[in-house]
């Protein structure tokens, strides 16, 4: 059993719905997994408490959360110590167009590049259009970015992207390589055949 820290950056809070769900895969493998909002972390989190740590952000207006940013920057150097990954839901890679695919990979590597960070492992969903949340500002906003996008402008109503068959292979493939990494296995069955 590894323990994993899962810190994420959301808005609207679809970010905090995949961090929980990878959660859920990676405790039904038998590790010690934690999701924590990186608003809430403590400033003086320690991470040699975690074996391994994934980091999630949401994208919105083309930016990822300043809080993710700058737990990346500050723990840079112990995240270079362990395995880790990162993980971005993005209205860009809520559709198949190779334009907006690629835009999508674009705040990754923006990302990387500012952090100055190597992560182990690189995943990136569609995410949420939460008009519900939105005030009226906002709400205009993302209509016209839906608009070109995926075409879902009736603001009465929200939308998920989020293919919840991805995040569980990359959870699991992330778990797979930690525990490859670390020399240890999920848990062995205890039936005696």
């Amino acid at each position: 059993m590894v323990s994993i820290l899962v810190c994420y950056g959301t808005g609207e809070g679809q970010t905090a719905t995949v961090a929980d769900r990878i959660v859920d895969v990676l405790t039904g493998r038998g590790h010690d997994a934690t999701a924590i909002r990186a608003d809430d972390l403590p400033s003086a989190v320690d991470l040699e408490a975690f074996d391994a740590v994934l980091v999630g952000a949401s994208v919105h207006m083309g930016t990822h959360q300043q809080s993710v940013r700058t737990f990346v920057i500050e723990h840079r150097e112990q995240l270079a110590a362990r395995p880790t990954g990162f993980f971005q839901l993005s209205m860009s890679s809520a559709v198949a167009d190779e334009s907006r695919q690629a835009e999508a990979a674009g705040y990754v590597e923006t990302f990387l590049e500012d952090t100055d960070w190597h992560p182990d492992r690189i995943a990136r969903f569609g995410g949420a259009l939460r008009y519900s949340k939105y005030g009226f500002l906002k709400r205009l906003v993302m209509k016209r970015i839906a608009k070109t996008a995926t075409g879902d402008t009736d603001t009465s109503r929200d939308y998920e992207y989020t293919d919840w068959d991805e995040v569980e292979t990359f959870a699991a493939d992330f778990a797979s390589f930690v525990e490859g990494r670390l020399g240890v296995g999920p848990p062995e069955s205890t039936d005696a055949n």
